[in-house]
């Protein structure tokens, strides 16, 4: 690899692990309020879809210059289309961030029976959180059996999240017939919760994309 190739797909790297921080610092931020029981202080965290969104296509600005002006190969071409894909998965991670806040926030009215909903609520923010940890993990890797570990420990949080929906989701389903005046309310929070799951979804679409993006093998391989 030229020196100039190998510093731009640094670059490249850096901004791309500027994403995580980002989606990362925010999660960290809606668990710490959560874990308070202080629903109020969720209004308070900015998080921009813009932004995201700006920075991805910044990124893959930098990605397809590296493309005409080094016609990268093997390895360092599998990194950078996969580095493509993975800056609109970012994108959708920071926007399910933002509606989850937006509608989750909005609709704990003082009749609503939140601490039920937290019970659940917490800890799939929490494996959100993780996933995160990990993937930035396996950005920085090279060695292929520890990124394999990292990408199953993703695995795991992601499915302790569709567990956790599950229940909850029940719980809420069952509040909603119990009280039809808060209904509306109960179906929002609902809607809000599954935008924690499809977040997970998307971190372990990530470290998809970064395992093969690493180590060349496909999850159908492990």
């Amino acid at each position: 690899m030229l020196k100039k190739e190998e510093e731009k797909l640094n670059q490249i790297k850096g901004a791309i692990t500027d994403l995580n921080r980002q989606a990362m610092e925010t999660t960290k931020e809606v668990l710490a309020c959560l874990e308070a029981g202080n629903i109020e202080c969720l209004k308070d965290i900015k998080i921009s879809a813009k932004k995201a969104h700006a920075k991805s296509v910044e990124i893959d600005n930098m990605i397809v210059t590296t493309f005409a002006l080094y016609h990268p190969e093997a390895k360092d071409l599998r990194e950078m289309l996969s580095y493509l894909k993975i800056t609109n998965e970012y994108v959708r991670v920071i926007d399910n961030i933002r509606v989850f806040l937006k509608k989750f926030s909005s609709n704990c009215s003082k009749d609503i029976e939140i601490k039920s909903i937290l019970e659940y609520t917490t800890p799939m923010i929490k494996s959100c959180y993780e996933a995160l940890v990990g993937i930035s993990e396996i950005i920085d890797e090279a060695d292929h059996e520890t990124i394999e570990k990292f990408y199953q420990k993703i695995s795991i949080e992601e499915s302790k999240t569709d567990d956790l929906y599950a229940m909850v989701e029940k719980n809420i389903l069952h509040a909603m017939n119990e009280n039809h005046d808060l209904s509306l309310e109960y179906f929002n929070l609902l809607s809000a919760l599954r935008r924690v799951e499809r977040f997970a979804d998307r971190t372990l679409s990530i470290a998809n994309i970064l395992l093969f993006a690493k180590t060349g093998r496909e999850l159908e391989q492990l």
